[in-house]
């Protein structure tokens, strides 16, 4: 007998053809989860897309009910999530792929509209490979779906999750890294510090 998880894994629209990378995205907005679907289809990706973090458990097999397609037959590359929904948020929703032995390498990124910084720090430390402020643009989503597709997780990255923690845009750093979108606005840049010698007479 199908399980509750089978039955809804049938019902999925998934988009675009089989063997690309298969995204599971994860948003309460209808709007938001159409403009996500639109970037990773662009991106020539697999979507599933749900509209709540128990629908996502649900699809992965994680809630509970013991699945009877077999975890093979649920092949997600990477997670892309919001964090402010309704009955479990994105951070719940991260805690409980990161505690499956099966899921909790599948790289999650984090989304949200809001630039809370104590957020975005339990999200990192929990695991998100990448925390996105709202609206993701199609860059965003490039350079993310790039770096797994070549197999290298987000090691290329890793500037933009320690520019991610603070509102502080450091210039050297944002030409340097000039590939790398950030969400920070830069437009009025702090000043660099200036590093004194030390008299040694």
């Amino acid at each position: 007998m199908a399980s509750a998880g089978d039955v809804f894994r049938q019902g999925l629209p998934e988009v675009c053809a089989a063997g690309k990378l298969h995204v599971l995205a994860v948003d309460d907005s209808h709007v938001d989860r159409k403009v996500i679907e639109r970037l990773l289809k662009i991106s020539s990706c697999k979507v599933t897309v749900v509209e709540s973090g128990s629908r996502a458990l649900q699809y992965l097999g994680l809630d509970g009910e013991k699945s009877s397609i077999g975890l093979d037959s649920v092949k997600v590359n990477l997670i892309m999530t919001d964090y402010s929904m309704p009955g479990m948020t994105g951070y719940e929703l991260l805690k409980k792929i990161k505690e499956s032995s099966v899921f909790r390498e599948v790289p999650v990124v984090v989304m949200s509209s809001e630039n809370i910084l104590t957020r975005i720090d339990s999200c990192l430390e929990e695991g998100a490979e990448e925390f996105l402020l709202k609206p993701v643009k199609l860059s965003d989503v490039k350079r993310v779906t790039d770096f797994i597709m070549r197999g290298e997780g987000m090691k290329g990255v890793k500037i933009s999750k320690k520019r991610s923690r603070s509102d502080d845009c450091i210039p050297s750093l944002s030409t340097a890294f000039s590939s790398v979108s950030h969400p920070c606005d830069i437009s009025s840049p702090p000043s660099p510090c200036v590093l004194q010698p030390k008299n040694l007479d």
